[in-house]
């Protein structure tokens, strides 16, 4: 994979060789503390007819620290920066769109995902613009209740999918986020896969596995 300057582009990333004529796309988003190389394992294993970006966001908290937007921990749950969240949220989705024009992939054969962090800004896009994606995956993450007032049309909603990966022994964002956006996505109906996994924060071989499943059959027939 290759590294990006984020000069031509909204976002910083790395990408994959292009093939000839990339029939899907997949935009993958690191989470808080971390960098476009950290889901470069996953990225190794999505099939070679897709391109695969990986997205740096665009708060630097260290070197090689990035993060979507700041939050703090209290005794009510985790406190999102929702200014800077509403920023990245604008930015993650214009780089898409950026991403789609450059390698000539419709809204029909995208998909954008990320863990944790990465998953709440995948889904802040895919459910507040379900014309840029056919869907999102939240690993190991979970969807910002403060974006309800920004959420589109129930119809709308309507044409996208998602993936819901999570431990059961999350200590970070405990499975409960799991539990609500199932309820939430249902509510709206968007058309969803929940699945639950051995194990702490983070992404196992079998959260893998099933996300590139449901990837697959999400895209199979896109374009």
């Amino acid at each position: 994979m290759s590294s990006m300057p984020d000069t031509d582009h909204s976002l910083a990333y790395l990408a994959d060789a292009e093939p000839a004529e990339p029939p899907r796309l997949l935009v993958l988003a690191h989470g808080v503390g971390g960098n476009e190389t950290n889901l470069a394992p996953l990225a190794a294993r999505v099939p070679s007819d897709t391109v695969v970006v990986l997205a740096r966001g665009p708060l630097t908290l260290g070197p090689g620290q990035y993060a979507w937007f700041r939050v703090a921990f209290g005794p009510h749950g985790p406190r999102p920066d929702l200014a800077a969240a509403e920023t990245s949220r604008q930015r993650l989705a214009t780089f898409v769109g950026e991403m789609q024009a450059h390698y000539g992939v419709p809204p029909t054969a995208t998909v954008v995902a990320g863990f944790s962090q990465g998953g709440i800004m995948s889904a802040s896009v895919a459910l507040t613009r379900p014309d840029l994606v056919a869907g999102f995956g939240v690993l190991a993450g979970r969807i910002l209740p403060e974006l309800e007032p920004r959420l589109a049309a129930r119809e709308a909603l309507h044409s996208i999918r998602a993936f819901i990966g999570h431990g059961r022994d999350d200590s970070k964002l405990p499975v409960d986020w799991a539990h609500r956006a199932d309820a939430w996505l249902t509510d709206l109906g968007v058309r969803h896969e929940t699945h639950l996994y051995p194990g702490d924060h983070g992404l196992s071989p079998a959260m893998q596995d099933d996300f590139l499943g449901w990837f697959d059959r999400t895209t199979r027939h896109a374009g």
